[in-house]
Order: structure tokens, then sequence, then C-alpha cells
């Protein structure tokens, strides 16, 4: 019932999504999407009465449209997207893929707690533009969320999405790592192209890599505070909040690494790593949307139960930034 409802949904827009996503699960070459380069996970601008700001979203993708970023990721953890509705979710997506130039790739995060949920989630945000389906892990019943379950879980995503799949494994916010083997497993799908890391267990990056580097998979570090050490251990790129303020420092973080200037790549990653973890581990999304107004973006409000900071936590956050040369 449910592959038959999937497909019935899909079919009349799968021509068009699979056509702009570099031929779906793979482009003509035979090769699978090229992930490699800098995405910020965009945040969800929201107005003082709580709804949702398209057009300030609008105007913060314009903004940050005018680096080297590889693309985009939407609905991500710093999206808020536990608090949005579907409707919101697949709106935000919708809005982001026409502010965006063509040739900037979309992420959505399309991760719900059923397997069902997720895939009509995927099959939605593909049609209304994403380019690629980021899955995060399902949290709520963790306990019972073994190997196993997880591939099962995520085969059956990438076996209905029209659109590629990232794995997602953000164990701050879920509890939960998608474990090694299950990567490694799925790393075997021709529609599981990468995986998206924030654990910042750089050893675990390393061994990804190392145990999927036959298949054509691609692994992006979460967090700009372990960007260098990830490069290094052979990541494609990153998904970094603080590229949502500091977006030209973690381009060229990115360029110092590639290049192999890793003296000076280093110099630059100590001088991020206290601001990146004040809007990560240490504030958050506030922290982030804060730091977002300071920076000429719109940060604004976080939808409830997410609170501001407080006048202390606000100058901790400036002192992170501006010990560090950005303020």
């Amino acid at each position: 019932m449910l592959v038959s409802r999937v497909w019935s949904s899909v079919r009349p827009g799968l021509s068009r999504v699979l056509s702009r996503t570099l031929g779906g699960w793979s482009t003509g070459e035979g090769r699978r999407m090229d992930l490699s380069g800098i995405y910020p996970p965009v945040t969800t601008p929201f107005t003082a009465t709580a709804e949702v700001d398209y057009g300030k979203l609008e105007e913060n993708l314009h903004k940050l449209g005018t680096f080297p970023f590889r693309g985009f990721v939407v609905q991500g953890s710093n999206g808020e997207f536990p608090f949005l509705t579907s409707s919101e979710r697949l709106e935000v997506v919708s809005r982001a893929r026409q502010a965006l130039p063509k040739d900037k790739l979309l992420l959505a995060g399309s991760g719900c707690e059923s397997t069902q949920a997720t895939v009509e989630m995927t099959v939605s945000m593909a049609q209304v533009g994403a380019d690629a389906a980021m899955v995060v892990t399902p949290c709520y019943y963790r306990g019972r969320m073994s190997s196993a379950a997880l591939i099962h879980h995520y085969t059956k995503v990438a076996d209905l999405s029209p659109i590629p799949v990232v794995l997602y494994s953000v164990p701050a916010n879920t509890g939960l790592d998608l474990p090694v083997d299950a990567v490694v497993t799925l790393s075997q799908h021709p529609n599981i192209v990468g995986i998206k890391d924030s654990g910042g267990d750089v050893t675990r990056i390393g061994l990804i890599v190392h145990k999927t580097r036959n298949q054509d998979f691609q692994v992006l570090a979460g967090s700009a505070g372990f960007l260098l050490a990830s490069y290094a251990i052979g990541a494609v790129g990153g998904v970094c909040a603080l590229a949502n303020v500091l977006g030209a420092q973690v381009c060229q973080l990115e360029r110092l690494c590639l290049t192999g200037q890793w003296e000076d790549a280093q110099k630059l990653q100590h001088r991020l790593i206290e601001p990146n973890t004040a809007v990560t581990r240490q504030f958050g999304i506030p922290g982030l949307k804060k730091t977002m107004d300071w920076f000429g973006y719109y940060g604004g409000p976080c939808r409830s139960p997410l609170q501001e900071l407080s006048p202390a936590q606000e100058e901790a956050l400036r002192l992170d930034f501006a010990s560090n040369g950005w303020l």
C-alpha cells in the first residue's frame, strides 16, 4: 500500500525532479551527485508572532548567495524543523529553491520518526525543489534503533526517493549515533550518496571514509569546528552553522585545505573554534540567530519552547567572536 501510494504521488513530477538532480540517482556519466563543498544549514526566520517569515528567509538566502557555497541545507537542525508543520516544511523548501540560483544544490531535511512519513516527506520535498534529501536518524524509540532497524529504514527511504539521500547523524540532538557498520552497508545503496556527520568524532569520520573508500560515497563534516581535521582525513566538505555568519571565512578554510596550505588553514581553524562552539553546543540556535542579527542577516526569534539568550549569555557570545577578531 505504501509503495503504491508513494509512487502514485511522485509520478507527475518525477521527470522534472530527476532531470534537475543530475540524473536522479546518478549522472549521465555513471557518477553520483557531487556533494563537495560548504553548505550553510539555514535558519527558519519567524515573526514576532511566531509565524514563518518567508520574506526574511529569501532575503537571507540572497545575501548568503554571494559566497562560493556549493549549496544550502534547509530543515536541518538549525532550521527548527521539529517545530514546523508539514506544510511549513514544504513551503520553506519551495521558497528556498525559488530564491537560489539553479547551480546551488538544495539539501532538504526530510526526516520523520516513521519510515512511511519520511518517504512521503522526501517525495513531497523533491516535488517542490529539493535536489537531495538529508535524512536524520529516527530517535524517539532510540533503544530499538539497532543497525538492522536503521538499515531497513534508510533502505526503504532510498528505494522510494526520486532524489539522492544523504544520511544525517547528529547525536547531540537525537542521542543516537548512526553506527559505522550501518553506514558502510548503506553506502552501497545506489541512491545513498553520503553522510553528514555532526558528532565531532574525527576518528569515526576517518573510519567511515576508510570503510567506504570503494564506494562512490561522500562524507560531510557537520560543523566548522572540526572542518580542517575532516578534510585532512578525506571528507569532501562541510555543513557548517558558522557559515551563516562567517561564510567567507569558512569558504577560505575550505580553499586552504584543498590547496594544501595547512599552516594557514590551522591558524584560521583555531580562530573559528570558539565562535563555532558558541553557535552550536554552547548557545545553539538562539546564539546563531543573535549572531546573524549582528552580521547583517535576519536572525530574529526562535519558535517556542526555545528561548532567547539572557544578557549574560549574549555578552559571552559576543566575547567569543570579539576575542578571535570577528567583531
